[in-house]
């Protein structure tokens, strides 16, 4: 009997006991190959020294202050560095304990700001359906996941939802990249004027998609169309890169890769590559300065912000990033991971679509490549692909209700920015072996 209170409390699950490069150990003594990551967290893989000396050196120091009383060199040191690599005016870092905890507090400093400049009309919040921006309430309440709302909506705050930028479901036959983003711009304006734009706080959006689709990059300049309705109304722009942030991409920030420069931007993830528990939220030097020439206080805060041994993880792993090159591996692996799938599963006849940036990529599975048809969701496939992978040495995050909450399968990779070319041959083949097992060609969808 475990007393530990699981997610899934009927399921069984391997010990880990150590964890070494891209690998992790269980306590069989089995090794497993961690090609997502955790969930798209382990960036630096496992063992790491560097940032292992860190954490021990701050604790011999100094391991935590409560920011009432004190901040601390290595928060200031950590703040500065990421407001140095941010993009535009990304100046001022407010740190958490994870991305849910980051969501919640660009939410609430974005409705602050309206007060304090006095348009205290601004309340609602608009976002993507098939999105996903945590699980506290506020970060549940806008994110567009259906099946991890259900249950709560009686307790969740109201939001309002448009349609995602999700090019292989939702772009028209012969409609190009830029009329796509065109009409998604078009539909977020007409959801502001539709509310009443002097009532309007935020657009909310991951830069690009995680978990709930599976790394859905944005088409053509669709964030700088987004960027530029949002200019329109005065209504801020919220990037939600706790997934795609931090590298992920090849890119510290996605967002530089498309250009834009968000109000606010929430990390995490890969911010401390899972050796501490942090996240953060980063706001603009006019949001900022709105609070400070105002009430002078953000009403806002946790018990751990700003922990010292958690930001001198997370140091750590910035420096490493930076010193090792890492963002380049990153670009070259994931070009290789696209391609190496693509390769050899991009005629399996239940493989739709193979996506993603950088070392951030998704496969989509279907009953019919012409129609695009779901697989049966009774099928679990999603799980048994998981489930199957496991078996084979090779760790994977798969999802089930892609398209709607209900219907879809996929799964997201995620390796750690430390992965060689063989690493990447060896995550391919075991995949495909499982996605083989699991859906063998010659039966398709029945299997």
């Amino acid at each position: 009997m475990t007393h530990v209170f699981h997610r899934n409390p009927r399921q069984t699950l391997a010990v880990a006991v150590a964890g070494k490069g891209i690998e992790l150990i269980d306590s069989n003594g089995k090794h497993y190959i961690d090609a997502s990551g955790g969930a798209a967290v382990s960036c630096l893989g496992h063992g790491h020294p560097r940032v292992i000396e860190a954490i021990k050196q701050q604790v011999d120091s100094l391991a935590y202050a409560h920011t009432s009383f004190f901040t601390t060199e290595v928060s200031e040191e950590l703040a500065r560095t990421l407001a140095q690599a941010a993009p535009g005016d990304l100046n001022h870092v407010y740190f958490v304990s994870g991305g849910s905890e980051a969501v919640e507090a660009a939410l609430k400093l974005a409705r602050q700001y309206f007060v304090e400049i006095g348009q205290t009309e601004r309340r609602h919040f608009i976002a993507r359906r098939q999105s996903y921006h945590g699980n506290t309430l506020g970060a549940l309440a806008i994110g567009g996941n259906a099946w991890r709302r259900e249950p709560f909506l009686p307790l969740l705050v109201p939001a309002h939802h448009v349609a995602p930028c999700y090019a292989y479901r939702d772009q028209s036959a012969g409609e190009t990249d830029q009329q796509y983003a065109q009409r998604l711009a078009d539909e977020l304006e007409a959801k502001i004027l539709e509310l009443g734009p002097q009532s309007v706080a935020a657009f909310v959006a991951e830069t690009v998609v995680g978990a709930t689709a599976g790394a859905v990059p944005p088409v053509a300049d669709y964030l700088k169309r987004i960027r530029a309705v949002c200019d329109k109304y005065g209504v801020l722009l919220i990037l939600d890169e706790i997934m795609s942030g931090m590298g992920r991409t090849g890119h510290l920030f996605a967002c530089e890769e498309d250009g834009v420069v968000p109000d606010i931007v929430t990390i995490a993830k890969g911010l401390a590559a899972g050796y501490q528990p942090i996240g953060a939220m980063i706001s603009t030097s006019r949001i900022y300065d709105a609070v400070l020439g105002g009430s002078g206080f953000f009403q806002h805060g946790h018990t751990y912000i700003g922990h010292a041994t958690a930001c001198a993880a997370a140091l750590a792993v910035q420096q490493t990033i930076a010193e090792d090159h890492l963002l380049e591996n990153v670009l070259a692996r994931g070009e290789q991971l696209r391609a190496r799938l693509r390769e050899t599963l991009g005629d399996h006849p239940n493989v739709g679509d193979i996506r993603g940036r950088g070392l951030f990529v998704g496969v989509e599975f279907v009953a019919d490549r012409q129609t695009k048809a779901t697989l049966d969701p009774a099928l679990k496939t999603h799980a048994r692909l998981k489930s199957t992978a496991m078996q084979n040495g090779l760790l994977i995050y798969p999802m089930g209700g892609t398209v709607d909450g209900v219907r879809g399968d996929h799964v997201l990779f995620a390796p750690p920015f430390i992965c060689s070319a063989q690493d990447i041959d060896r995550i391919v083949e075991r995949f495909a072996e499982s996605v083989q097992a699991v859906m063998p060609a010659t039966r398709g969808a029945l299997a």
